[in-house]
């Protein structure tokens, strides 16, 4: 803005500076005309005048001066017609050719005074020019400069927030072995549980853990005491919350042995060598720890003293693999400095008898053992995957059991082949040895196997308890999306096997 002020002065300066000259040009050109110049014009003080209305008006002057030197030759040429003593010069010139003489000069000073004006236009013009050129120049500098700045200032804070935001993401202490116990208080927002977990010193930032927990969609967080660690990130806290505290504070576990659902005793037993708790950490007990309690008689005599409406129809150690197969409830168990295998095994067998308390009471209305019901919800939980399927699921077993029809299941078979939990191809699966000479053949068979073949989960359980009711004799699974598809007669069935899992066997 003060260069623009600056630049319209120095323009109302030169055009008083055009003007004062107008002026004197124009009383030497009537002075002329009227032949009433009776003395002689000093040029040095002509010259002088307009230098000093130049310094006047404009303190540089450098250029005025310049254009005030170069308008000097055509006032020196309108003193032609003067004498030297400065009286004109009209003794050898008739007065008419001496007239004609001063016209001519005039015409020729005017011209010369309107070609020197321009010149002297031009090059303010020039000059203006160049001081906007460089004044553009400088604010070029300066803008690319602020905005080089900006970028880089940017640049730099982006790469520190992404740091900060990447180390609060990741464990506080990487190496911390201590934990902390803190209290969610019942109704607690992201925000003020990430503030707790700040305060406590699980977390670094209460911001990240609020942000992150919403990108993540995280919620539906549990109250309670918890015992955290400065060693867990984000996601292992999270995971923590949403399973839920204790109603009061408890001694800090050191470690977590995971259960899951439709596993097998062969597979619990290597569960139970794993620390679900940290990634690749391991607990203190081996696998054969476990299978050597499982099998223990005096163990399983005390639990069945101890739980007899859960285990009082326990098959008999002959007749199984193992007695207690599917006894074992799949659940997350946590274990201390001083718990035993046994004290985990007995969790295992307490969790089942809690959560089966509900149903003990139908079953014995129904005429079946506890036995009964577990065995048959192990086939359920590994044929369907949604409640309405096992639901209908344990229908057609049902409804084959009431018609002395084998079950014709494929999972009995894996179990007594010792597969079951392992991968197995789908041309394996539809070429399998059905004629397996095996308690557990309930093709050759008909009834239940003698016992459970996996741990069911409460759902399987629920549906074996509570069936639909239907007319259903058969089911067929489709291999692509797993869509379950129930007949009622063989004919039906065996279309929907070719359909769903015959023709694209050979595809």
């Amino acid at each position: 803005m003060a260069e623009y002020e600056a630049e319209d002065r120095r323009e109302r300066q030169e055009a008083k500076i055009r003007e004062e000259k107008r002026h004197l040009e124009e009383k030497a050109k009537t002075a002329l005309a009227e032949n009433q110049i009776e003395t002689k014009i000093d040029n040095q003080k002509i010259k002088d005048i307009l230098r000093n209305i130049d310094q006047t008006f404009n303190p540089d002057g450098a250029e005025s001066a310049k254009a005030d030197d170069e308008h000097e030759s055509y006032l020196v040429r309108a003193t032609d017609g003067v004498g030297y003593d400065g009286n004109p010069d009209i003794s050898d010139t008739p007065s008419g050719e001496s007239e004609s003489k001063d016209n001519l000069q005039f015409e020729q000073e005017s011209e010369q005074s309107d070609e020197t004006e321009t010149d002297l236009e031009n090059r303010v013009g020039t000059k203006r020019r160049r001081k906007r050129q460089k004044t553009n120049s400088l604010a070029g500098k300066i803008a690319l400069f602020l905005i080089s700045t900006i970028i880089i200032t940017l640049i730099a804070t982006g790469f520190f927030v992404y740091r900060y935001v990447d180390s609060s993401i990741k464990p506080l202490d990487s190496s911390s072995k201590k934990y902390i116990t803190v209290d969610i208080p019942e109704g607690s927002g992201n925000k003020y549980i990430g503030q707790i977990l700040e305060k406590s010193g699980v977390i670094k930032s209460a911001t990240v853990f609020n942000y992150y927990t919403k990108f993540k969609n995280y919620s539906n967080f549990q109250s309670g005491y918890y015992n955290l660690q400065p060693s867990m990130d984000l996601d292992e806290i999270c995971k923590q919350l949403k399973e839920g505290g204790t109603p009061q504070p408890e001694k800090p576990s050191l470690g977590k042995i995971l259960v899951t659902e439709g596993y097998t005793i062969k597979q619990i037993s290597e569960a139970v060598t794993k620390n679900a708790a940290k990634k690749h950490a391991s607990t203190p007990y081996t696998a054969d720890d476990f299978l050597k309690v499982v099998q223990d008689d005096t163990f399983i005599s005390k639990m069945t003293a101890k739980y007899p409406k859960l285990l009082g129809s326990l098959p008999e150690a002959d007749k199984v693999t193992y007695r207690l197969e599917g006894y074992l409830f799949p659940a997350t168990y946590s274990y201390y400095e001083k718990t035993s295998m046994e004290d985990i095994v007995e969790n295992m067998i307490s969790t089942m008898d809690s959560y089966m308390s509900q149903y003990y009471d139908t079953i014995a209305a129904s005429g079946k053992s506890v036995n009964d019901v577990l065995t048959l919800a192990s086939l359920v939980e590994k044929e369907g995957s949604t409640d309405d399927d096992r639901r209908n699921i344990a229908s057609v077993f049902y409804n084959r059991i009431n018609n002395d029809m084998p079950l014709q299941s494929n999972i009995a078979i894996l179990y007594a082949m010792g597969k079951l939990g392992e991968e197995t191809s789908l041309a394996a699966d539809a070429s399998i040895d059905t004629s397996i000479d095996s308690p557990y053949n309930v093709y050759t068979n008909t009834g239940l196997m003698p016992g459970p073949v996996d741990a069911p989960s409460l759902s399987a359980i629920e549906a074996t308890v509570n069936p639909a009711s239907t007319n259903y004799y058969y089911f067929v699974a489709d291999v692509k999306t797993g869509k379950v598809y129930y007949s009622e007669n063989f004919d039906d069935h065996k279309a929907n096997v070719e359909k769903y899992v015959n023709s694209q066997i050979n595809e």
